[in-house]
C-alpha cells in the first residue's frame, strides 16, 4: 500500500515534465529526401558525367563477348594474339569500373553529407520558428497528431538551400 503513493507520486512529476514541453514536430525524411530539388540536380548531374564511362563499359563488354566469341573457332596459331586482345579489353573495362566505382562513391558521399547539413539547418529553423522542443522523424515516432506534421515546410526548407 505504502508503494501506490510514491508511484502516483512519480507519475505525477512525469506528466508535469511533459507539461511543460513546448512541442513536437514530426517529419517524414524519405518524402523530403524524395522531394529534394538538390538531390534531384545531383543525380542528373552524376548520370550525366558518368554516361561516357557507362557506354565505354557497355562497348567493351560487347567486345569481351565477341573475342569469347572468335576464340571459339579462331585457329590455334592465332589463339595466342587473340588471347592478348582478349586480357587488354578486361583490364581496361576493370579499370574502368573501378575508377566509374569510385567516383560514384565520392560524389554520393559527399551529396550525403550536404543533405545532412540542410536536413539538419532546417529542422533547427523549424524547431526554433515554431518553439519546438524537438523534430522527430516520422519512422521514429509509434504515434503522432497529423497536426505536428511539418515534412511540406521542411521540404521547402531543404529546397531553399542554395
Amino acid at each position: 500500500m505504502k508503494k501506490m503513493p510514491i508511484l502516483l507520486m512519480v507519475m505525477s512529476l512525469g506528466l508535469s515534465a511533459i507539461s511543460h514541453a513546448a512541442g513536437y514536430g514530426v517529419v517524414d525524411l524519405g518524402r523530403v529526401v524524395e522531394n529534394s530539388s538538390y538531390l534531384k540536380q545531383q543525380n542528373a548531374s552524376l548520370s550525366q558525367s558518368i554516361k561516357p564511362s557507362t557506354n565505354r563499359l557497355e562497348q567493351l563488354a560487347h567486345e569481351i563477348e565477341e573475342l569469347k566469341k572468335q576464340g571459339q573457332t579462331t585457329p590455334a596459331a592465332e589463339v595466342a594474339k587473340l588471347q592478348s586482345q582478349y586480357q587488354a579489353k578486361v583490364d581496361e573495362f576493370n579499370k574502368l569500373q573501378q575508377e566509374l566505382q569510385k567516383q560514384v562513391q565520392t560524389t554520393l558521399q559527399l551529396m550525403n553529407k550536404t543533405m545532412e547539413t540542410r536536413v539538419k539547418q532546417s529542422a533547427e529553423q523549424l524547431r526554433q520558428e515554431n518553439k519546438l522542443d524537438f523534430v522527430l522523424n516520422k519512422n521514429a515516432a509509434l504515434a503522432y497528431d497529423a497536426k505536428y506534421d511539418l515534412t511540406d515546410k521542411m521540404i521547402q526548407k531543404v529546397n531553399a538551400f542554395k
